[in-house]
């Protein structure tokens, strides 16, 4: 990509671009693929709850779907596959930084525990410290 390219696409890399992107998306630039996150509201199912195991180390960034917020500390991804899996962030950042979305730069595709980072469209960045894979039950 030479660097009109890159000075073309800031815009949409910064969340500038008047179109939002409805899922997942993703721009290659010098090699490195970007993966813009939207964050849908948190849906409340009155009738569900949902059971943390043990997670992966590392995610196929290509894999996600889009993501929720779901608590002062944590992000749930929404894979295409439809399963769920938590994000547990530094402590000293807030999920609600990544509110209207967010991006993520691994360098190999795939988004891992202690290595990489989450950036929202304002400047925050938070590392990602814990996965844990969520299963749904019903409430009692």
């Amino acid at each position: 990509m030479n660097l009109l390219h890159f000075f073309i696409s800031i815009p949409m890399m910064l969340g500038l671009s008047s179109a939002e992107p409805r899922g997942v998306s993703s721009i290659t630039v010098e090699q490195t693929t970007i993966f813009r996150i939207p964050v849908r509201p948190h849906a409340t199912a009155p009738m569900l709850e949902w059971t943390e195991g043990k997670g992966p180390k590392c995610l196929d960034a290509g894999g996600i779907a889009g993501a929720m917020l779901s608590g002062r500390d944590s992000i749930d991804f929404v894979m295409r596959d439809r399963q769920r899996v938590r994000a547990r962030i530094d402590d000293d950042c807030t999920a609600l930084d990544f509110y209207d979305g967010f991006y993520v730069q691994p360098p190999d595709e795939r988004l891992c525990i202690k290595r990489d980072e989450i950036r929202s469209r304002m400047g925050a960045s938070c590392r990602i410290e814990k996965f844990r894979t969520l299963t749904p039950s019903l409430k009692r």
